[in-house]
C-alpha cells in the first residue's frame, strides 16, 4: 500500500482538518507529520467548532487510528488542554490515539525563549505564534532535545533540568522577564497524562501496517509557502511542510507516497508578517476577511486577505508533486461582481511566471478578471448544481495547473463538499 498526503499549498489555513475529516473513513490511520500548537485544524459538525493542534484530524471518526508522527513537537499543556477537550465530547482517545517515541517535547522555557527573541526584532519580528516552535525545532537539530521517549526514562527529570538550565542561561542576552515555575506544574501535569497513552515506534509500525494492506492519509500542517527550506524565508515555519516532509516526519521510503493531496483556499491569507503578493489591503481584503472569518484559530490574528495567486500555487504543486487540488471556501467569494487571479508577477519591469527568490521584489501581479457567480453556493449538494461562474473559475484553474480539483467546499461543516470525481 501507499502513504496519501494531504498538505496545504498557500500559507496555512486553507481548510486541511476539514477535509481530512471527510476523507477519514476511507483510510485505517491517519498520520499527522509536522508542526505543532501553532498549528489550528477547525472542524465543524452538528453546529459544534472543534480546533486540533496536535491531534490528528482523523480522530473523530469511530473506526481510524490515530498517530502523533515523529516530526511533530507537542506541547504537554496544549496536548492535555485538547485531550480534556475531546474527552468531555465523548471522545475515546485511548484506543484511538499513538504518539511516536521520537516526536520532541516542547518546554515552557522553549516558549519563553520564543516570546523574547520575537520581542527583541522589534519592527523585524516575523510573525511567531510564540508557541516554542522555533526553538524546540533549534534543539532538535542541534542535538539538544527531549523527545516522548525520554519521558519513561529514570533519568527524565534531570533530562529537563539540563535543558531548562541551558535556556535559562540564553535568555540572559535579553531584556526580558519571566517565571518559568509558574508553567511547569501543568505542563509535567501534561507530561503525565501522555504517559497513559501507547507510545510507539512510530516509523516500524506504520510501514507495518503498509504492508498488511492498511490505508494511511499523512495529514501535514501550516501550507508549502511556509516551508522552511521552500517557503517566504524567513517568514516561515520551522519544518518541512511540503510533501516530502511526510517521508522524514513518518519514517517512509519515498516510493511509499500515492496521491498527494493539495489543498488551497479559492483566494489567498496569511497571518503574520512576510511578503504576500496578491494582498489586498483595502475593501476587498475587508470583505474576505469578515465573509470568510479570517482570525487565526490559533492566534485569533486577523488574516491578510487577497486574490488567487496562481504563480504561487503553481510553485507548490511543483515542489510537492500534487496529483489532485481540493479547493475550500469558494463560498466566500460569492458576493464578488468580479473575481480576479494573479497569473503572473512583474518584477524590475519584467514579466514572470516564476516565483522568485524574494518575493519582496514583486513590483505587483498580473491579474486576470472573471465574472462572479453572485449567489449563495453553500447549500448545493452535487456538483450539477454548481453556477456557471463557478464552473468556469474551477475550469481555469484546471486549464492553468493541469491537475483536477477534485474536491470543491463551500462552506465549515464537513457536510457543505462536493466531490466532482
Amino acid at each position: 500500500m501507499k502513504v496519501d498526503v494531504l498538505l496545504g499549498l498557500q500559507w496555512g489555513d486553507e481548510g486541511k482538518g476539514k477535509i481530512v475529516d471527510v476523507l477519514t473513513p476511507g483510510y485505517d490511520i491517519v498520520a499527522r507529520f509536522q508542526g505543532g500548537p501553532n498549528a489550528g485544524h477547525t472542524l465543524e459538525f452538528n453546529s459544534i467548532k472543534h480546533i486540533l493542534h496536535t491531534i490528528p484530524s482523523g480522530i473523530f471518526r469511530p473506526h481510524q487510528l490515530n498517530v502523533i508522527g515523529n516530526g511533530v513537537v507537542i506541547d504537554p499543556v496544549v496536548f492535555k488542554k485538547e485531550v480534556e477537550a475531546l474527552t468531555r465530547l465523548g471522545i475515546d482517545l485511548k484506543n484511538k490515539l499513538l504518539i511516536s517515541k521520537k516526536a520532541h517535547l516542547i518546554l515552557p522555557s522553549h516558549r519563553i525563549l520564543d516570546a523574547a527573541s520575537e520581542a527583541a526584532k522589534g519592527h523585524t519580528k516575523i510573525g511567531s505564534t510564540l508557541k516554542g516552535i522555533g526553538p524546540t525545532y533549534m534543539d532538535k537539530t542541534g542535538r539538544n532535545g527531549l523527545r516522548i521517549g525520554d519521558i519513561i526514562s529514570p533519568s527524565f527529570t534531570e533530562k529537563y533540568n539540563f535543558l531548562k538550565e541551558k535556556h535559562k542561561a540564553l535568555l540572559t542576552i535579553y531584556d526580558f522577564p519571566y517565571h518559568i515555575e509558574e508553567q511547569e506544574k501543568e505542563w509535567f501535569e501534561g507530561i503525565e497524562l501522555i504517559r497513559k497513552y501507547e507510545i510507539i515506534d512510530s516509523e516500524v509500525f506504520i510501514n507495518q501496517q503498509l504492508l498488511k494492506g492498511k490505508k494511511v492519509l499523512a495529514e501535514g500542517a501550516q501550507g508549502t509557502l511556509l516551508d522552511i527550506d521552500f517557503g517566504s524565508y524567513p517568514f516561515v515555519t520551522s519544518s518541512n511542510t511540503i510533501c516530502a516532509g511526510a517521508c522524514t516526519g513518518l519514517g517512509i521510503a519515498p516510493s511509499r507516497i500515492g496521491e498527494v493531496l493539495g489543498v488551497f483556499k479559492a483566494y489567498c491569507t496569511r497571518v503574520g508578517s512576510g511578503p504576500f503578493p496578491t494582498e489586498q489591503d483595502n475593501d476587498t481584503g475587508d470583505t474576505l476577511r469578515k465573509t470568510g472569518n479570517e482570525f487565526g484559530s490559533t492566534t485569533g490574528r486577523p488574516r491578510r486577505c487577497g486574490w488567487l495567486d496562481l504563480v504561487a500555487l503553481k510553485y507548490s504543486i511543483m515542489i510537492n508533486g500534487v496529483t489532485q487540488l481540493y479547493m475550500t471556501k469558494a463560498d466566500v467569494l460569492s458576493d464578488f461582481e468580479i473575481i480576479k487571479i494573479a497569473v503572473s508577477y512583474k518584477i524590475n519591469g519584467a514579466e514572470t511566471e516564476t516565483l522568485p527568490y524574494d518575493l519582496k521584489n514583486i513590483s505587483k501581479p498580473k491579474y486576470i478578471e472573471m465574472k462572479g457567480w453572485k449567489c449563495d453556493v453553500s447549500s448545493i449538494t452535487s456538483a450539477g448544481e454548481i453556477p456557471k461562474e463557478l464552473v468556469n473559475y474551477i475550469k481555469f484553474i484546471e486549464k492553468e495547473t493541469g491537475l483536477p480539483v477534485t474536491i470543491v467546499s463551500l462552506g465549515p461543516d464537513r457536510k457543505q463538499i462536493i466531490f466532482r470525481r
